[in-house]
């Protein structure tokens, strides 16, 4: 018979822990900071491609946008995907 591990994450287990924590959370700012840039820049080109009548740079805009609005999305999922998948990983029998 296999033996079964039960090794579940703990909080205070390493010092540093509320310290990584603001890092973190400081680097998802910074994510959301990057991604309203880039849907300001992003349209700015799709303006300029569109009013030059430059399909490529208006198409490269529209994709900026939609990246950054994904980028956005995603960072701000970010605590609730990781929860999510945390519990159904554990749930895995």
């Amino acid at each position: 018979m296999i033996p079964s591990v039960d090794v579940p994450p703990n909080q205070n287990g390493l010092p540093g822990i509320a310290a990584i924590e603001k890092i973190v959370g400081a680097l998802l700012t910074f994510g959301l900071i990057a991604s309203v840039a880039g849907i300001a820049i992003s349209a700015i080109a799709w303006a300029v491609g569109s009013h030059s009548s430059n399909p490529h740079v208006a198409g490269r805009g529209k994709t900026g946008v939609l990246v950054s609005v994904g980028a956005a999305m995603l960072i701000g999922a970010a605590n609730t995907l990781v929860t999510f998948f945390s519990a159904a990983g554990s749930a895995v029998q």
